[in-house]
C-alpha cells in the first residue's frame, strides 16, 4: 500500500490518497480537485470513497467536484453530519468569504474497523479540534492520518465552533499516544512525524 500527500486549497491542507494496486481512498480533499484527478489518472487508480477527518472548509473544498466526477460516497462522523451543507458551521464564510458546501455524507463513520473495497483500517473518534474529528489508523501499513488533531510538535486549534481543549488533550493522550511509537503520523497540515516523536517532544501534550 502507498500513500500520496498533496497540499491543496486556500491554506495548504494535506490531502492524502491511500492506494493499493488500482484502488484508492481520497482523504480530506481540501480543494483543487483537478490535481487529485490528474494523479489518479496518471497512476491508473479508481477511487472508492472520500473519507473526511472532519468537515472544516479547508478539508472539504474538493469534495463536490470529486464526488460528482467519480460518483463517490463520502464518509464523515455523525457529529458533523450537517456541516457539509452549512458554510457557517464549516467556517468557509468566516475564513475565506465564500461558501463551500456540498450535500450530506452518504455514510456516518463510527469507531471501529472499516472494510472498504480492498482496504481495512481503524476509525477512532478524536474530538477536540472539532466535535466530529476522527483519525484513520492503517496499523499493518504503519501509519495514522490524524487530521487537525496532532501535528509535528503541534496540536489543532480549539477556538473554532465545537472546539474543546480538554477533549483535544484527552484525544491525543488517551487515544493517539496509546498507539505504537513507530506509527507514522500524517497530519492535516505540515510535515509527517511519529507517535513516539510526539510523545517525547510535543510541547503541548506529553
Amino acid at each position: 500500500m502507498d500513500i500520496k500527500g498533496m497540499s491543496l486549497g486556500p491554506i495548504g491542507t494535506n490531502c492524502y490518497i491511500v492506494y493499493d494496486d488500482h484502488n484508492a481512498l481520497i482523504i480530506d480533499p481540501g480543494g483543487e480537485a483537478n490535481n487529485v484527478i490528474d494523479f489518479l489518472h496518471k497512476e491508473d487508480l479508481t477511487p472508492r470513497a472520500i473519507l473526511l477527518t472532519h468537515a472544516h472548509f479547508d478539508h472539504i473544498g474538493g469534495v463536490e467536484d470529486l464526488r460528482n466526477y467519480y460518483d463517490l460516497d463520502v464518509y464523515l462522523h455523525e457529529n458533523e453530519a450537517s456541516w457539509l451543507e452549512e458554510p457557517r458551521l464549516n467556517g468557509s464564510i468566516s475564513f475565506i468569504g465564500k461558501e463551500i458546501k456540498t450535500k450530506r455524507a452518504e455514510y456516518m463513520l463510527e469507531p471501529g474497523e472499516i472494510h472498504l473495497a480492498p482496504f481495512t483500517f481503524q476509525v477512532i473518534h478524536t474530538p477536540g479540534h472539532s466535535p466530529g474529528s476522527v483519525s484513520f489508523i492503517f496499523k499493518d501499513e504503519g501509519f495514522v492520518i490524524s487530521g487537525d488533531v496532532l501535528f509535528q510538535q503541534g496540536i489543532g486549534r480549539t477556538d473554532l465552533p465545537g472546539g474543546d481543549m480538554k477533549q483535544l488533550e484527552d484525544s491525543i493522550r488517551f487515544s493517539l499516544y496509546q498507539l505504537d511509537d513507530t506509527l507514522v503520523v500524517y497530519p492535516g497540515h505540515g510535515s509527517r512525524t511519529t507517535i513516539g516523536n510526539e510523545k517525547a517532544n510535543n510541547p503541548f501534550v506529553q
